[in-house]
């Protein structure tokens, strides 16, 4: 019999308890727990991965400013600004709203004298990657820098760079990437991410986050043409599909203990596993996802995205009949 799952529910602190009872606090307004978390944080992809969290959840309040008011030179206090001042001028630009430039420009501030007060964290940096995807017309010098690859186009390629030399191989300043080549001028956008994901997955050592990048591209591609018309689901049958969700399973997967795995990155292997008909393997994914999901990919399966969670259940419980199945 087919092992029944608890219905999975959507948090961004996922299986992380400290970092769920810090955003709880946070939420109440209050910022002496997430100073506590940042404090025992250790640098890398946790550090990274918690100060975008936090400030997601910050951005629509003062908590941190009230932090600063307080410990006016606390370091971590002003990477939180620099990350809070970025989701807000990236809200802003999906909104279309009329403070658009003033808040990008506010952000940049934050983010540049973030740099120089923790100069040896990463995440200062992702801020400024983050906010290259404000001008896709390149109007900025550090925006189009020639790229490490003579086939990728020009870029924030000195601000990845010195994410990477702070973090090497940090999985969201990757990702930023990939967003600002997602809405760069031009045409071919598509399949310059597609290259750079590729280079980008050449590069890392096994158990990197960026073995994943060719599936987040696929996703896009996918989601760009409709993606819930059931025509397209050869999408994920073809051999190209299933040799990236293989590369993922056996580079990063299997090298990775699964606490240190983010659960965007699980889900979309799951997700491409499943769609590959590889579903034994996509069972040892679910399985490491546990009783949480993130609605991409699922969500662009169907034409209701309220749906996601339902498709990602479906998913999971044929992935698992399947395993069961194999081992009788």
């Amino acid at each position: 019999m087919a092992r029944e799952g608890p219905r999975p529910s959507y948090d961004p602190a996922g299986p992380d308890h400290a970092l769920r009872a810090a955003l709880q606090d946070l939420r109440t307004g209050r910022w002496m727990a997430m100073r506590t978390l940042l404090a025992d944080t250790p640098p890398g992809g946790r550090w990274t991965q918690r100060t975008q969290v936090l400030a997601a959840a910050a951005a629509g309040t003062d908590v941190v400013r009230a932090w600063l008011t307080e410990e006016p030179d606390s370091v971590h206090a002003a990477v939180m600004r620099a990350r809070v001042g970025v989701e807000r001028a990236l809200r802003a630009r999906r909104e279309k709203h009329r403070r658009t430039h003033e808040l990008w420009i506010e952000a940049w501030d934050a983010a540049q004298s973030a740099t120089g007060i923790a100069p040896r964290d990463p995440v200062p940096w992702v801020c400024l990657l983050a906010l290259a995807q404000l001008d896709p017309e390149q109007r900025w010098e550090e925006h189009r820098v020639p790229a490490p690859e003579p086939t990728l186009p020009p870029g924030p390629w000195g601000l990845l760079a010195e994410a990477h030399a702070r973090d090497p191989y940090n999985r969201e300043a990757h990702h930023r990437m990939l967003q600002f080549l997602y809405v760069r001028g031009g045409s071919g956008r598509l399949a310059q991410a597609a290259g750079f994901a590729q280079w980008a997955a050449g590069q890392a050592p096994p158990g990197s986050a960026l073995h994943l990048l060719p599936l987040y591209v696929r996703v896009e591609r996918y989601r760009r043409d409709s993606g819930h018309d059931a025509a397209l689901d050869l999408h994920w049958v073809a051999e190209d599909a299933a040799r990236e969700a293989r590369h993922a399973l056996h580079s990063w997967f299997e090298h990775t203990r699964r606490d240190e795995c983010s659960l965007p990155d699980l889900n979309h292997l799951a997700h491409a596993l499943w769609g590959s008909l590889r579903f034994p393997d996509a069972a040892r994914v679910f399985d490491a996802i546990g009783p949480y999901f993130t609605p991409p990919p699922w969500m662009y399966r169907t034409p209701d995205r309220d749906r996601a969670v339902e498709v990602f259940t479906q998913a999971r419980d044929r992935c698992r009949a399947a395993a069961d199945g194999s081992h009788t």
